[in-house]
């Protein structure tokens, strides 16, 4: 009887899924999706688990968004996976969330090559432990020619640190005289942050019910439309994707200006 309500919850959740595929618009996918991946603390201790076992369904999760978003022809998906906060949780958490990061690399790398997928990563990385240093730098080099999805990791990652380094970089290159005070703009600014040569992203995903951008992308979310769900990051599924984008692709994007009718 249990195995009968599975499949037939199955069935559904593939009829929901072929549903929105059918509904997606594929002349108007999100060039740039940020996603914040949040709630898998959460999602474990509701079900009396350790909040490490929720990391790794996160981690599954992950895998599987990078996999529809090479489908459909995303070009950079940015998900928020190590703040400079997380540094405060307890050193176990923070040591697991590290040797996950590892793992996730070495174990995705070859599939991810394989779709044309290019690793890339933003934050202070040279602040993260040296084995995460590596890993990481295998992964540039191994897909650093792909030229499909840019899956972009924000680790040790945070928007006003971002903001923080960019001054401080236009500040250096005016006093070497590379540049004046009043060429300064938003648009050398973009070209000083992390995320240099990206567009801003189009969409922001954040699951798990919280309503705050959590210090992430500060100023790439400035005209970024917002999908927020309670469905905690570990049970984010693909249709749920397909809903955010479905639903992206029925707003109206004005940018501070009007529609012309």
């Amino acid at each position: 009887m249990l195995r009968r309500i599975t499949n037939l919850f199955n069935r559904k959740e593939m009829a929901d899924e072929n549903m929105l595929l059918q509904s997606v618009d594929r002349n108007r996918i999100p060039k740039h999706i940020a996603i914040i991946m949040d709630g898998n603390g959460r999602w474990a201790r509701r079900r009396g688990m350790p909040r490490s076992l929720g990391h790794r369904a996160g981690a599954e999760t992950l895998r599987n968004v990078v996999k529809l978003c090479s489908e459909l022809g995303v070009q950079y998906l940015t998900c928020y996976a190590f703040s400079t906060e997380n540094w405060k949780r307890p050193q176990d958490e923070v040591s697991f969330l590290m040797d996950l990061l590892v793992e996730y690399l070495e174990k995705e790398i070859e599939e991810l090559h394989n779709n044309n997928v290019r690793i890339n990563a933003i934050g202070r990385l040279d602040e993260l432990p040296s084995q995460a240093q590596q890993a990481l730098a295998r992964a540039f080099h191994k897909t650093g020619n792909n030229t499909g999805l840019t899956l972009n990791l924000a680790l040790n990652y945070g928007g006003r640190r971002e903001i923080t380094d960019a001054v401080i970089e236009i500040v250096n290159r005016v006093n070497k005289g590379e540049i004046k005070c009043e060429e300064i703009n938003d648009v050398l600014i973009g070209q000083s942050l992390y995320t240099a040569g990206m567009p801003d992203p189009e969409l922001l995903i954040r699951p798990s019910g919280d309503c705050r951008i959590s210090n992430f992308l500060l100023w790439q979310l400035a005209y970024t439309e917002f999908w927020l769900s309670d469905v905690m990051w570990p049970d984010f599924q693909r249709q749920h994707l397909l809903e955010a984008i479905v639903g992206f692709q029925q707003r109206e994007r004005r940018f501070g200006g009007l529609i012309k009718k």
